[in-house]
């Protein structure tokens, strides 16, 4: 049995929530937008990488801190923040948070599920080519569903570590096979800004890392069992490995835009199909080999992510649907066997097969990129709120860095929203 007193030494055997918001936040587009700061401003943007992977471990132990010092969840936070009305004949009651909330994660989760399967089926259409685009996809998220319906959270884990190990072994490979340039790759660290790359610049260090999934990191932590403030010290460690790995995943896509399109002047597409052009040049660079292995690594970087969100984001709207219900502190409504959790499992997989015929509808698309920009202000505004409050014991309240860690992602965030809410009228 695990403990939190578990000697320094021996801690690293407990490592697992943070391996877990990892995989799960480092998905194809991530890569792809990394890849493509390289190939436009070469190693100018390392620091920004670097600073985006300290802000989300601000934010991620934010989040942990919230959870532990309490023993509640991230959602029991939001319906702490006031007006408050009770749903009728349910039991329960909704406020602005749980409304705002409700209403994203539908849509989100609509629009999520299709751009997941298709994520994930981008590499194994290209390695199998016997079966459609289509088909691969609609296969990915129904062994997601089969996965997070049969499974339990200790599989789940070891699932997850396992694909972080695949992309490591990728990624990093990639990087190494390219040689980075270390002086230049130096330089990279002093803030710069290249002409051009300003809101570039923001959409990179807010971008990587994962959106909703980071108040997943939560309920993570009490499906591993850790609960109350004596594990404090563990979450923290957990945290900073992950996304210390996150870190490192970053840089290694970098160096191989930098290394490897900068140089030669490639560009390439926007989204995951990028990662396939970045497969046509390996291919040709370094042969058949080498452009297998990175399609493992592009599968495991989807599929991962897919089915973090497939777990933590359904065990969310399971603890939505208990505080709708006026059951928020039933385990069994908010577990991963509950009726809810289920639910929005299918509701991820099931409906979103439609989009893969559809080719997305615009008006989808808008909405998703809306309401997916102003998620992380809400996160990081709501958990400056909450951790500066009489919610939370004196001690493990916010002190000074983080505080200006949470008021620099809830400002950065704000204006790359506002930047996109700016784009639906140009």
């Amino acid at each position: 049995m695990s403990s939190p007193d578990t000697p320094i030494r021996n801690r690293w055997t407990l490592i697992g929530p943070g391996i877990v918001v990892a995989a799960t936040g480092v998905g194809a587009g991530d890569l792809v937008a990394t890849l493509i700061a390289g190939s436009r401003f070469g190693y100018a943007l390392l620091w920004a990488a670097i600073l985006g992977t300290l802000l989300k471990i601000a934010l991620a132990e934010a989040v942990g801190r919230w959870t532990l010092a309490g023993e509640r969840t991230i959602f029991d936070g939001w319906t702490s923040l006031g007006g408050a009305f009770r749903v009728g004949g349910l039991g329960g009651t909704l406020n602005w948070a749980g409304i705002y909330f409700g209403v994203y994660v539908v849509i989100w989760g609509f629009v999520y599920g299709a751009a997941a399967m298709t994520a994930t089926a981008l590499p194994l259409a290209a390695l199998f080519p016997v079966l459609d685009l289509k088909v691969w996809g609609i296969l990915s998220g129904l062994a997601g569903l089969a996965f997070v319906w049969f499974g339990h959270y200790g599989l789940f884990e070891k699932v997850m570590t396992a694909c972080v190990g695949v992309m490591f072994v990728t990624v990093i490979g990639l990087a190494v096979i390219v040689a980075p340039d270390l002086p230049a790759l130096a330089t990279g660290l002093w803030p710069s800004l290249p002409p051009g790359s300003a809101f570039y610049t923001l959409g990179l260090i807010g971008g990587v890392g994962g959106t909703i999934t980071m108040a997943a990191y939560g309920y993570w932590l009490n499906a591993k069992g850790w609960k109350g403030p004596g594990w404090m010290r563990v979450m923290r460690l957990d945290n900073r490995v992950g996304y210390v790995v996150t870190g490192v995943f970053v840089v290694a896509m970098l160096i191989v835009g930098a290394e490897l399109l900068f140089s030669a002047g490639i560009a390439l597409q926007g989204g995951e199909r990028g990662l396939l052009d970045l497969d046509e040049v390996l291919r040709d660079r370094f042969g058949r080999p080498i452009s297998i292995l990175f399609l493992v690594g592009f599968w495991a970087t989807s599929f991962s992510s897919l089915l973090g969100v497939w777990q933590g984001v359904s065990l969310m709207f399971a603890d939505f649907i208990a505080h709708v219900r006026g059951r928020a502190g039933d385990e069994a409504v908010r577990g991963d066997r509950s009726r809810a959790f289920r639910g929005y499992a299918l509701w991820l997989t099931i409906p979103p097969i439609a989009l893969l015929f559809m080719d997305r509808p615009f008006g989808l698309i808008v909405a998703y990129g809306v309401l997916g920009s102003v998620f992380m202000p809400f996160l990081a505004g709501t958990l400056l709120w909450l951790l500066n409050s009489d919610r939370v014991p004196r001690e493990w309240r916010s002190g000074w860095l983080s505080n200006l860690m949470l008021a620099g992602a809830t400002v950065l965030f704000a204006v790359l929203a506002g930047r996109e809410l700016i784009g639906l009228f140009q």
